[in-house]
């Protein structure tokens, strides 16, 4: 980029320092709120779903900018037709599944849900970033105006830098580490908070589809409900008992010879 382009880099950092203190956290807390509120698994486990929730959207704003670079003001346009909403609404069914679908005991045997478990904080991450705001509307048009890929993507790269200056930061592992307490004080709790925030973001992502395409809204509520149910239902352990036998050592005799 030209060092005249310099000073713009400083006034785009300013541009996502302000989606960052204002509208991100309202706009993002229901989800990755509730989605860390769900899981319950403390104040160590909410700073490393921050971490994977805030780095999505450095990756995520770093592509738009470079993407509109690219295409140009068609792109920005695109977004502006509501298929951000969509993606967002997927993306929050999505992690709805999997949390509803994180159970103890499979963790226990084979930790499989526990990767799965770091995915849908990243995935938030991603596809909350095409909520067609102010800021990123004005990010995204002056992309565009360049005409250049390279220099989109360094706008958009500033633009996440300043947009990680949010109250998740706090808010993120505080919702994590507070459901952690009452699930410690009333360990009956944790199916209730894993299962009501699972409905939750159900809910929420089909209502951000619908504000877009009822049909497809409408689908996703009577098939995730039934597959939420599902995965969310006790299974017997697939572990087969294996009997054990004593090994009992007997005292040699001695020989008559």
């Amino acid at each position: 980029m030209p060092a005249e382009a310099s000073p713009s880099l400083w006034a785009v950092f300013m541009l996502g320092v302000s989606l960052g203190l204002t509208a991100c956290a309202v706009t993002c807390l229901p989800f990755i709120g509730t989605l860390t509120f769900g899981k319950a698994a403390g104040r160590a486990s909410g700073l490393a779903d921050t971490a994977m929730f805030l780095g999505g959207r450095l990756l995520a704003y770093t592509l738009l900018g470079g993407i509109a670079g690219l295409l140009g003001a068609g792109f920005v346009k695109f977004l502006a037709d509501g298929v951000g909403n969509v993606v967002i609404g997927l993306a929050a069914c999505l992690s709805a599944l999997l949390l509803a679908g994180q159970r103890k005991p499979d963790h226990a045997r084979c930790g499989q849900p526990g990767k799965l478990a770091k995915m849908p904080p990243f995935i938030l991450g991603v596809s909350l970033t095409l909520i067609p705001c102010a800021p990123l509307a004005t990010l995204l048009a002056t992309a565009a105006a360049g005409q250049a890929a390279g220099q989109g993507a360094v706008l958009g790269f500033m633009f996440g830098l300043g947009a990680l200056l949010t109250p998740m930061i706090v808010l993120i592992p505080a919702s994590a580490s507070i459901a952690a307490r009452l699930r410690s004080d009333q360990p009956w709790l944790a199916d209730v908070l894993r299962l009501g925030a699972a409905l939750v973001l159900l809910l929420i992502g089909c209502r951000r589809i619908a504000s877009v395409t009822p049909e497809l809204s409408l689908a996703c509520l009577l098939i995730g409900l039934p597959l939420g149910i599902w995965l969310a239902w006790p299974r017997n352990s697939s572990v087969v008992p294996v009997a054990v036998h004593p090994v009992v050592f007997h005292k040699p005799t001695k020989s008559l010879f």
